[in-house]
């Protein structure tokens, strides 16, 4: 593709296909798309056991599961439970999209699907989707989905939405918005690009999907199949040492986002929780385990780091103790708290752990370690993936 840049033509984007030119016509969205009923069906009026009835679109699925072109060879959309079949209906199309309506984020508000491939199946359009037609047929198939996630109408709907906590949109909103459309043989082009890292960044992602199976795998068979005359049964808190963190926790929590600044990390999902530019009290002791105290989520740190409370208990090794090895044990416990209090002293700390020697506890880690490298690797890999594609996104449409 070829960057294109032209001051006295605002309607030509800045990347286009080689061999295409002129100006791309602005339209109302209202002027391209006719809009349909949609029904309200709720998550228990649908059910995935009985491919018989009518296949229904729930908003959910927009914000969570399907891509933007949904293929409905590959793509398991739930049933309607017969009883609550509506009397009327429209039937999806190939090349109609569905928007969802309602969002607690403006980032989502409006996200889009495409249908492709319906092959005679019935679909419909359900709660919180405003479902949409090319009325004149300018479009081709595949096209309107990523036009309607590019950054140039994602910004006009970020503006149009309403709301405080729960932000909404309505087919009046498509008065006030424009979308610009190119040749279909342009359309055709971009929609097939964009297909593409789409469908590498889908098998993209099943690698890490595996990769973290291997992972889960390895760590079962190995931790339940450890050779008795070989291990001692040790306690939690005869392999381990743990630091309260009064000295590491952050005092100003308007946190930064530059990676180059030291992180504060919390031992749940979101783990960094943001950057801080705080000099004082950085823990730098080498690799330690985090966990947290309520939760019992824990993470295996190997950079300098601050945190957000109290309630973290940073972990270290014995001697004679490989840290990843007892870090990859007690993630294959799968610790999970039932009430909110603290557990490691109470509970954790004496808990027993097998622990082979040395030389095994180094040879597993190794071997984590390689998986997780790989784990990383292919994860940075989709990541750029990803930035390929909004950049396109951001730069192809106008």
């Amino acid at each position: 593709m070829a960057k294109k840049m032209d001051k006295k033509s605002p309607n030509v984007p800045n990347l286009r296909f080689p061999g295409f030119e002129g100006e791309w016509k602005r339209y109302k969205i209202c002027d391209v798309l006719d809009f349909f009923p949609t029904n309200s069906l709720s998550w228990e009026q649908l059910e995935y056991t009985n491919g018989d009835n009518l296949f229904n679109l729930h908003y959910g699925l927009i914000h969570k599961e399907l891509p933007i072109q949904t293929d409905l060879k590959v793509c398991n959309l739930p049933s309607i439970k017969k009883r609550f079949t509506p009397k009327s209906y429209t039937v999806c199309e190939d090349g109609d999209i569905a928007f969802a309506d309602a969002s607690e984020d403006t980032n989502d508000i409006g996200k889009v699907v495409e249908f492709l491939n319906c092959a005679g199946k019935k679909i419909v359009c359900g709660l919180h989707t405003i479902h949409g037609r090319d009325k004149k047929k300018m479009t081709v198939t595949g096209f309107k989905g990523y036009a309607f996630s590019s950054i140039a109408f994602r910004n006009q709907i970020k503006r149009l939405a309403q709301g405080t906590k729960i932000f909404s949109l309505s087919t009046k909103n498509f008065n006030e918005s424009f979308i610009s459309i190119p040749s279909k043989e342009e359309q055709a082009k971009i929609a097939d690009l964009l297909y593409l890292i789409d469908q590498r960044i889908t098998t993209q992602s099943k690698i890490i999907e595996d990769l973290k199976l291997l992972k889960s795998t390895l760590r079962h068979n190995i931790f339940t199949d450890l050779d008795n005359s070989n291990v001692e049964i040790k306690l939690i808190k005869d392999v381990l040492n743990y630091e309260q963190p009064t000295n590491y926790i952050i005092s100003n929590t308007n946190y930064q986002n530059d990676p180059i600044l030291i992180p504060v990390l919390t031992a749940n999902k979101a783990f960094i929780l943001g950057y801080t530019s705080d000099k004082d009290g950085i823990y730098n002791k080498g690799n330690c385990i985090i966990f947290d105290d309520f939760t019992m989520d824990l993470k295996y740190v190997d950079f300098p780091f601050k945190v957000k409370s109290s309630a973290i208990k940073i972990l270290t090794p014995r001697p004679k103790v490989s840290l990843k090895y007892i870090f990859e044990y007690l993630s294959f416990l799968n610790l999970v708290s039932s009430n909110h209090k603290r557990h490691y002293i109470s509970e954790v700390e004496s808990m027993p752990i097998s622990v082979p020697k040395l030389y095994m506890q180094n040879i597993f880690a190794n071997l984590f370690s390689a998986v997780d490298k790989k784990i990383e690797s292919e994860s940075n890999y989709h990541n750029l993936l990803l930035l390929q594609k909004q950049y396109l996104l951001n730069h192809i449409f106008i």
